[in-house]
């Protein structure tokens, strides 16, 4: 069976899926084309000779498939599953194709965006319509060159045959798909205005004729990653370019009042020192302006030298006068503000359901918690860097970026120039986690550049990175429970964070729904620290919390916790409300694979195990982590992982990300702590900030729902049930709850509720 597309193209879609006289053909929404059985990999893709049409489509005379990927790769495998998607539809070899990292190209390119585990979920059925419409071209081309219908002809594996039997591949009528393409094209701009443009039917295969997508097929970049081969924002250099390293203010809170850049100067390398930030700060309050434009609304000292270690040396040297513009924080003093917040009455309501109050006044017994989170750096392991050349005529910009358009336009705005004159260039990047959404080192060093008006990599170290960038919020969660008739009757969860609350989607997320008087509430702290999104923003702590609290009820209840569950999931189904955001039987479904995987109902002796089932980035997973007691100490040994994902693209690819995620998760709650005195961090590199170790990973076991369900992301939805399942397996193994993270340093920190 095939999936029947009709696409009516208009005019701006034409601009999106047409070709070029000059040979080559371009194809939809974004990229790929044409090949023939003989090429076989490795080749010499650089002495091949492609058609040279555009930035969408190349194809060389041997049959070579050049596709290119739009998004940022920042490790979540994009770059190798979203073409896997075209070549699929496309329907040719994969040893046949050649990916290449797409620019920022806002015109012929939709969300070139890495954020939120969207790249597959929003790409889906876009890219399937690409292959598929190429496709359908070179096949149509191939059936005038023969003088039959389309109909009699099929495209198979970089072939097109027809009910003769004779065969044409891709390469040998790429020219004329382009040409009649293009004829169809031109007629299309030349409809009056509001006239229908002819209705074309393209074919999607069905999934069951799937013979690359469930595949498993590896990364596109391995062999340069693992040969140092440069592709990362780090290794890019260009000819006349000069080093920056930024001295930022050392407090959050603070501004520059003055600097002596004597003794930078006279370090060896060093070729000039300047000031950079008035043209931030100026640009406050205008509409086109980033939100993380804000970690630039500070003077700063830059360091320019011929070498990256200069201009470090350089900046160590500088001495610079610091004034305190408002009152430094702590962490100390934010945990009496959260708490505040939370005995307060100045809330907002996120999502209301029933009469909580009467449910808490009708109850033979109240439960209720309080669970806390700590500040959390990024910690990529490649530093923020960015590459800028600033000139009359162009601004270039090359680095590792998760929001390349939203960067390009704020540097418009901050040089006061066109985005039209802006080439961002993506490189891979060496983890972003949320960090690199925030484009502040991109606007430093298009700063830099317009000032100095050289070609500069502004680079900065690990202590830059951990002390004046962007942090999980502090949180704390109170969640309160009734119970009435040894049944659960009312649920009522209340937020105060640091910087920022929970987006309006997760309230609907698991238990919403499921009790009947449910209500979330929000409260928020506006801080000096720069807050923002960290791997699975809000959900990482949040699942933790609640499904903490859930496992607590169930014992308090005396219910089992799987079934306690999967029976407040089925009070879900059928539901009419278009708020939940879950699919209560594909939670069902998780959490039964997850429990039949573990072997949770039977565990092996002095295995404590602890289940938590969540949704979250459009996924559902559960986990079951096994501890076991090694002396006095808690030790993780396994967890299982069930996800339901829809259709995995690439199975390889998504079990590296579900077993980082789940690894990630365990990690950070584990071990991660991060506190602030007097506005500065108290850690600015990996000796005093814990990170999990290698010898300290669990066995991760991935197990997939499988279903002809369009995908949705893996990149963040296995990193929140983690910290759950490890905390309640804690539980079971130590007899205490945890209601602190980092969970080493709180493990025994209140018993159970009796």
């Amino acid at each position: 069976m095939s999936t029947i597309l009709s696409t009516k193209f208009s005019r701006r879609s034409f601009l999106r899926t047409s070709s070029l006289a000059s040979g080559g053909m371009l194809i939809g929404f974004n990229f790929f084309t044409a090949c023939k059985d003989t090429v076989k990999m490795p080749i010499d893709i650089s002495k091949l000779n492609y058609n040279d049409f555009n930035a969408f489509i190349k194809i060389s005379d041997e049959g070579m498939v050049t596709i290119f990927s739009p998004n940022p790769e920042i490790g979540q495998g994009v770059k190798t599953s979203m073409p896997m998607i075209i070549a699929e539809e496309l329907d040719v070899p994969w040893e046949n194709v050649n990916v290449v990292q797409g620019v920022l190209d806002t015109q012929n390119y939709v969300r070139q965006v890495a954020g939120g585990s969207q790249s597959i979920r929003f790409g889906w059925d876009a890219l399937r319509q690409t292959g598929a419409t190429a496709r359908q071209m070179l096949v149509n081309a191939a059936a005038a060159k023969w003088g039959v219908d389309a109909s009699e002809c099929s495209a198979k594996q970089g072939f097109i045959t027809n009910a003769k039997g004779e065969s044409l591949g891709y390469g040998d009528v790429a020219n004329e798909a382009a040409i009649l393409e293009g004829e169809r094209a031109a007629k299309i701009a030349a409809l009056a205005e509001g006239e229908e443009a002819p209705e074309e039917t393209i074919a999607l295969k069905d999934p069951k004729e799937y013979t690359l997508i469930g595949t498993d097929v590896g990364n596109v970049d391995i062999d340069k990653i693992i040969t140092g081969k440069p592709l990362f924002g780090l290794d890019y250099k260009a000819e006349g370019m000069v080093y920056a390293s930024v001295l930022r203010p050392p407090a959050f809170g603070q501004v520059l009042e003055s600097f002596d850049d004597t003794d930078a100067r006279a370090v060896s390398g060093v070729i000039d020192v300047v000031k950079i930030g008035e043209k931030a700060i100026k640009l406050m309050g205008k509409e086109q302006v980033d939100w993380s434009v804000r970690l630039a609304l500070s003077e700063k000292v830059v360091v320019i030298a011929e070498n990256t270690w200069a201009a470090i040396k350089g900046k160590k040297a500088l001495k610079a006068q610091w004034s305190d513009g408002t009152p430094l924080e702590s962490t100390e003093a934010h945990d009496k503000i959260l708490v505040d917040l939370l005995d307060g009455k100045d809330f907002t309501n996120l999502r209301k359901d029933g009469d909580v109050k009467t449910a808490f006044k009708q109850a033979d017994k109240i439960v209720e918690q309080t669970y806390e989170s700590p500040f959390l750096p990024h910690n990529c392991m490649e530093p923020m860097n960015f590459y800028a050349n600033v000139t009359d005529s162009k601004i270039h910009l090359v680095g590792p970026v998760q929001t390349p358009a939203s960067a390009a336009s704020t540097v418009a705005a901050l040089l006061g120039r066109d985005e039209k004159d802006i080439r961002l260039e993506m490189t891979r990047m060496g983890g972003g986690f949320g960090r690199r959404l925030y484009g502040d080192f991109v606007y430093e060093a298009a700063e830099i550049s317009d000032k100095i008006r050289k070609p500069v990599k502004m680079v900065s170290t690990r202590e830059d990175d951990m002390t004046t960038g962007v942090y999980r919020p502090a949180i704390k969660y109170r969640i309160a429970a009734s119970i009435k008739d040894g049944e659960l009757t009312g649920y009522h969860l209340k937020e105060a964070a640091v910087g920022s609350n929970m987006y309006g989607l997760i309230p609907n997320f698991f238990p919403a729904g499921a009790i009947e008087n449910y209500q979330v509430d929000v409260a928020k702290y506006d801080s000096n620290i720069t807050t923002g999104a960290w791997r699975a923003p809000y959900t990482n702590f949040l699942s933790f919390a609640e499904q903490s609290f859930i496992d607590e009820l169930a014992e308090v209840l005396g219910k089992d916790p799987v079934q306690m569950r999967l029976d407040m999931l089925e009070k879900v189904k059928g539901s009419t409300d278009d708020r939940i955001q879950y699919s209560a039987e594909r939670l069902q479904d998780v959490l039964k694979l997850a429990v039949e995987k573990s072997g949770y109902r039977k565990p092996k002796e002095g295995v404590f195990q602890g289940i938590c089932a969540y949704y979250c980035h459009n996924t559902h997973v559960a986990e079951v982590a096994d501890v076991v007691m090694e002396g006095n100490q808690p030790v993780v040994k396994r967890i299982t992982v069930a996800v339901d994902c829809g259709i995995v693209v690439n199975p390889l690819g998504a079990k590296n990300q579900i077993e980082g995620g789940a690894i990630d998760g365990m990690g950070h709650s584990m071990y991660g702590d991060f506190a602030f005195e007097k506005g500065m961090p108290t850690s600015n590199n990996y000796d005093s900030y814990r990170l999990i170790r290698m010898n300290e990973t669990p066995i991760v076991e991935t197990h997939f729902v499988k279903n002809t369900i369009s995908p949705t992301g893996l990149g963040e939805p296995a990193l929140p049930p983690a910290g759950a399942a490890v905390a309640i397996a804690i539980k079971k193994a130590t007899g205490n709850r945890i209601y602190k993270q980092p969970f080493a340093t709180n493990m025994a920190a209140k018993p159970i509720l009796g």
